[in-house]
Parts: C-alpha cells; structure tokens; sequence
C-alpha cells in the first residue's frame, strides 16, 4: 500500500478500521517528502476526532515517522489560522472546517501540495458545501489520497462524488 500511495498521484487505500490506514499513509508520505522529494507540504482533511487526536498520535508512536513535522488545524478560527502558519510538513484540519479553509486562502494558491482525505466516504454527498469547496482547489493538488474502510456505505452511488475527488476532476 506505500508503494502503490507513492507510485500512483492518486491513489485509494480502502481497509478496514484499525488495518493502519494512516500509518501506511504517513510512511508514504515521508519518502515523498524526504526521499523523492515529490511533495513539500501535505493537507489532511479529517473527522474532527480523527484531526485532533488520531494523526498526531500515530506520529509519535512510529519511530520511522518522528521527524514529521505536523499542525493541527481545528478549533478556533485564531487557532485554526495560527497553526496553519506554523511551519510544518504537514497540516491536519477537520473535515467541517474545509470550506473555511477555502475562503481562508481565497485567490490564493493553496500552499499544499498533496492532500490526504481521511473517511473518505464523508465526502459522498457531491452537492455538500465541504465538497463543492474542496472541488473548487482541487486542482492545486499534485497528489490525491482517499482513505476509508467503507466507500459505499449506502450504495454504488455514494462512490461517483469520491472518485471525482481521486482523480481530481479530470474526467
């Protein structure tokens, strides 16, 4: 699963809860920013839970991951926009704050270069505002990961907005 986050721009890794989804993502994302220099700043959109406790956790308990530098984005909206101006390889923000996200770096280019989307199927719903907001900048992004152990909860259909978002819109 590293190998295929770093040989695919975008990429889908669909296991179940506790499999180690973010792990495999976080070691993927290290040689990308440090051995093959493909990325220099990553965003992860995640459940708020998710965001503010999971990511960072999984950083510090892996000892191949510890020279990460990472910002968690959540809170208020002071403390939402100074962690984004920490300096940081990555940045974790919950998935509620991504329209705020948008208009924060309106007719600006984002600063990230990849983009992690944890629960991936809580972007199913093409006609939300967190969906049309992230659609609006997706395009900035090189790289495209989706995560998730249940990509159609409700059905094939709940599939389409997400696969849009893998592959960024480009067809």
């Amino acid at each position: 699963a590293i190998n295929y986050i770093e040989d695919h721009p975008f990429a889908a890794v669909l296991l179940d809860m506790g499999l180690g989804k973010t792990s495999i993502t976080l070691t993927a994302v290290a040689d990308l920013l440090f051995d093959s220099f493909e990325v220099h700043k990553v965003l992860v959109i995640a459940p708020l839970r998710v965001a503010r406790d999971t990511w960072s956790a999984e950083l510090q308990k892996w000892d191949q991951l510890h020279h990460l530098t990472y910002s968690v984005a959540v809170g208020s909206e002071a403390e939402r926009k100074a962690a984004l101006t920490k300096k940081a390889d990555i940045y974790i923000i919950n998935r509620e704050n991504v329209e705020w996200l948008v208009k924060h770096y309106a007719g600006r280019k984002l600063p990230f270069d990849m983009l992690v989307i944890d629960e991936l199927s809580s972007f199913k719903n093409s006609r939300a505002k967190r969906f049309l907001a992230l659609k609006k900048v997706l395009g900035q992004f090189s790289r495209v990961v989706g995560l998730t152990g249940t990509p159609a909860p409700n059905g094939l259909e709940d599939l389409w907005p997400q696969v849009f978002l893998l592959d960024r819109g480009q067809r």
